[in-house]
């Protein structure tokens, strides 16, 4: 009999030693990280800072016009910070899995392959960049003050409950798509700009109201790539407000349930890339 490869573990247990393993990985890089804690402290708030730019200019907008497809600064806020922190916290947990296609190219994915670990954990817990709580931190920081600015909402407790399970499952959803990018790279070999022009293209598209773009576009991100569950649609919710596709009510809340529902295929996907794998002989 063979010696069982790291495909052949059962999944719980493969799931364990992935998550295990990435604890360790990351561990050790944001020890490396505080070892210049003033490095990381710039760096952090250098993130946060270019990346609050982007509200920057949304602010500057409404300083000419009182609403934007009928939304307001506030209501727009909330869909930019909720939006922000959901890709941040998707960057910080598997933003470096959009380097396998460099990985694949010079071989080194060849180590990766034989370690005891799942090699999804490895890559994207490699060089793990604690600075992007920066992103977190501006986005939750937007989304406070839209939500103290909206005082007037009849904020009940499904609502209150929704923001953080919006933020939460937004990232689920965002982790799936970079996962399946980089999937896609084991067959382009290169596709880090299509896997960003959905997540960070994507989360542009999402900070400004669903109303402002035409309905084809509208199904496309809810029924095929379904990046209108990140926060679309629970904002929608919160604000009091029609979906323009005039889905069920209950599709506000179905964004975990949409995560999880991605994250099946992205993960075959990911095996079967895997699989396919040839090593570049160096």
């Amino acid at each position: 009999m063979g010696v069982p490869g790291p495909l052949d573990v059962p999944p719980r247990n493969r799931a364990v030693e992935g998550l295990r393993g990435y604890a360790l990985i990351a561990a050790m890089w944001i020890r490396s990280t505080m070892t210049y804690r003033t490095s990381f402290l710039l760096s952090t708030f250098g993130n946060a800072a270019i990346t609050l730019l982007d509200f920057v200019a949304i602010s500057i907008m409404f300083s000419h016009v009182d609403e934007l497809g009928g939304f307001t600064l506030p209501e727009t806020a909330l869909l930019y910070g909720s939006c922000s922190a959901s890709l941040g916290l998707a960057d910080l947990l598997l933003g470096n899995t959009d380097r396998i296609g460099a990985r694949i190219r010079d071989g080194s994915l060849d180590t990766m392959l034989v370690r005891p670990v799942p090699v999804l954990a490895q890559v994207a817990a490699d060089r793990f960049a604690l600075r992007r709580l920066g992103r977190i931190a501006q986005g939750l920081g937007v989304l406070g003050w839209a939500v103290s600015d909206l005082d007037q909402l009849d904020w009940t407790v499904g609502k209150v409950l929704l923001v953080p399970v919006m933020i939460v499952a937004g990232a689920g959803i965002f982790g799936a798509v970079m996962v399946a990018g980089a999937a896609f790279q084991f067959v382009a070999g290169d596709a880090a700009e299509v896997q960003n022009s959905f997540t960070y293209g994507g989360c542009t598209m999402l900070q400004y109201p669903p109303t402002v773009f035409a309905k084809d576009l509208l199904r496309g991100v809810t029924f095929i790539v379904p990046l209108a569950f990140v926060n679309w649609l629970p904002a929608l919710y919160v604000l009091g407000r029609p979906d323009p596709l005039g889905l069920p009510a209950w599709a506000a809340f179905a964004s975990p349930l949409v995560a999880l529902a991605v994250f099946v295929p992205v993960s075959l996907a990911w095996r079967a890339g895997v699989r396919s794998y040839r090593s570049t002989g160096s």
